[in-house]
């Protein structure tokens, strides 16, 4: 189970047990499941009245207040199908977004007549073709939907204008009705009654309640109703994340960083009443984003994550440290006591048990409580860890510039393999890239890295130089076979084995951590685990690219047992059928089949 810290109003005493109803210190939190498999939480979704865990399997468990009163529903599962991949809680509703890109929604805004059945929304818009959904936010009364053509759509309550239109026109809607087009990211809270749409070319937009200038719209916007508005005044850089409470909002920012050497820098804004807004001000509210400023955020420091709450705000850093500000009335903020912070203050933390790889903490909000909780990447085969890995930063080596000279980032080693060989691919790469948008130009890395249609238009133009007729398993053993390219070694008694960094760091939680851990560690060789055998360590060094065992290598009880035990020290991502799984299949046939040589062989005798 994760590491998962909880602090603030308590509303479930049967789910964290023997605690009082507020807790102002974080304590440790372990949800104990009914099925083995629901162990690893992907992400956690408070509110008001209920919470929902959202697990690695694609299962997800909802917990509401009424287990107080009956201890036999403290589990609810929510009756969706199982490969959910998203879930977002409202004040007075819940969305699940699959793999699929269908959502699932339920609410009174929503589905009055039935506001706790599930219903398919996605399916409700007109469009046909623009029925797959990529991404999900819920506010307090309305949902949004990003579809994968680019487009927003709301739906629920619009009495503040928060589905950007006129809301004496319309007051609500239990359909979606489109909001925007060539929307890139959708940003809401889920206390909140308005929200911000950015465009391809990052520009802001904001609809809603706007009555203390949470919207930044500037002070001459304050009126309490607002229709879709362009945001003026946006600070410098590449926005990552809006998040908003009932009064006030933060923004990320990373800075444009023309040192590709260096770690771009993260700054956070604030605007709205200035209780929560972290600037200190007195009696003054902020109607622009405005940076909060603190010595908590020291130069080599960098902001990991962040979450916003109905009235406060938690800031997780690189120098694993927790910072709060805003409303505390509840515990919310975990500093051991009621009293609100108007400037961010330092949150005391227990011993994380992976606090070295701070980088996989996620901070999560409720209404008047908060969670903090261990979530790594987690990887289901070798696409799905090759696109992760276009996603992860920290060993990219090489830049491409689309059409409005944004940066995309990739890893010349994949590339390498992906592209074709017979010329340098990458130049005709960079000359497809700058003639499209940053959505496009991720659709192109994301088939490059992955070798699925994603695009057939933008495929159209890549066909000639990827090498799409071979397989992800190929591509990986030819990276396993090329020695060059390896810069990590395992020494292990009188052998060496040599491994790419990246390779490492897609397929072992044990060596992400090492590698990505805040205390960077230069070595290039480490000792490691002499209690398994060299067989035993080719068969894990081959699966870790291929997902396949050799088949010159034959399997014994011994192996087997090894392998066990080093799955979990090398904490493995598994696919599905997992190494162990295949093992014991190759252990059984090779057992028949020498059962059937032995009869064999005593039939010729007689």
């Amino acid at each position: 189970m994760n590491d998962c810290l909880f602090f603030g109003l308590n509303y479930n005493p049967k789910l964290i047990r023997n605690e009082p109803d507020k807790i102002t210190k974080p304590i440790q939190f372990k949800f104990e499941n009914e099925n083995e498999n629901e162990k690893q939480i992907k992400q956690i979704s408070p509110i008001y009245d209920s919470v929902v865990f959202l697990f690695e399997n694609g299962k997800a468990i909802q917990c509401f207040t009424d287990s107080i009163i009956n201890p036999e529903t403290i589990k609810k599962k929510i009756q969706i199908e199982e490969n959910i991949q998203k879930v977002t809680v409202g004040f007075h509703n819940v969305a699940i977004l699959t793999i699929e890109g269908n959502v699932f929604a339920k609410g009174y805004n929503i589905n009055p007549e039935n506001p706790n059945e599930f219903i398919n929304i996605s399916s409700l818009i007109e469009d046909v073709n623009d029925r797959i959904i990529q991404d999900i936010v819920s506010a307090s009364r309305s949902i949004y939907l990003l579809t994968t053509n680019q487009n927003a759509y709301g739906i629920g309550s619009n009495d503040y204008g928060q589905l950007g239109f006129d809301s004496e026109t319309l007051f609500k809607t239990e359909k979606p009705i489109l909001m925007m087009k060539n929307v890139s990211k959708i940003f809401s809270g889920n206390t909140s009654n308005f929200v911000f749409l950015l465009n391809s070319n990052q520009e802001l937009f904001g609809c809603g309640y706007n009555s203390d200038g949470q919207l930044g719209l500037g002070e001459s916007r304050k009126e309490e109703k607002n229709k879709l508005t362009k945001i003026q005044n946006i600070p410098k850089g590449k926005i990552i994340d809006i998040q908003s409470g009932n009064y006030h909002s933060i923004m990320l920012i990373e800075n444009e960083n023309p040192n590709q050497n260096e770690n771009p820098k993260r700054k956070i804004y604030s605007c709205g009443n200035y209780l929560f807004n972290g600037l200190g001000k007195i009696l003054k509210n902020t109607y622009e984003f405005t940076e909060i400023k603190s010595s908590l955020f020291e130069n080599d420091d960098n902001i990991l994550d962040f979450s916003v709450g109905n009235q406060h705000t938690l800031i997780l850093t690189s120098n694993s440290k927790l910072i709060g500000l805003g409303n505390n009335s509840y515990g919310e903020l975990g500093t051991g006591d009621t009293k609100d912070h108007k400037v961010p203050i330092q949150i005391e933390l227990p011993k994380l048990r992976f606090n070295e790889d701070i980088s996989n903490y996620h901070v999560n909000y409720g209404y008047n409580n908060s969670f903090i909780y261990y979530s790594p990447p987690s990887f289901s085969n070798l696409e799905e860890d090759l696109i992760k890995l276009f996603e992860r930063k920290e060993f990219c080596d090489i830049s491409f510039k689309t059409e409005n000279g944004e940066i995309i980032e990739a890893h010349k080693l994949i590339l390498k393999y992906r592209l074709n060989q017979n010329e340098n691919q990458n130049e005709k790469l960079q000359e497809i890239i700058s003639k499209k948008s940053i959505q496009e130009s991720n659709q192109i890395f994301e088939m490059i890295y992955s070798n699925r249609i994603i695009n057939p238009k933008l495929y159209s133009e890549i066909k000639e130089i990827i090498n799409s007729n071979e397989k992800i398993e190929e591509t990986m053993k030819r990276i396993y076979l090329n020695e060059n390219e390896n810069d990590f070694i395992i020494e292990r008694k009188e052998k060496q084995y040599k491994f790419p960094k990246l390779i490492l760091i897609m397929r072992s939680e044990l060596y992400r951590g090492m590698f990505l851990s805040v205390i960077n560690d230069k070595s290039n060789k480490v000792t490691d685990y002499s209690e398994l055998s060299n067989k035993s360590f080719q068969i894990f060094e081959y699966w870790i690219y291929s997902n396949q065992i050799k088949d010159e290598i034959q399997i014994t009880k011994e192996i087997i047992d090894e392998i066990q035990i080093g799955i979990d020290y090398f904490q493995l991502n598994q696919t599905n059928p997992n190494l162990f799984d295949l093992l014991i299949n190759k252990f059984k046939n090779e057992n028949l089949k020498r059962k059937k040589n032995k009869k064999k062989e005593n039939c010729l005798i007689f």
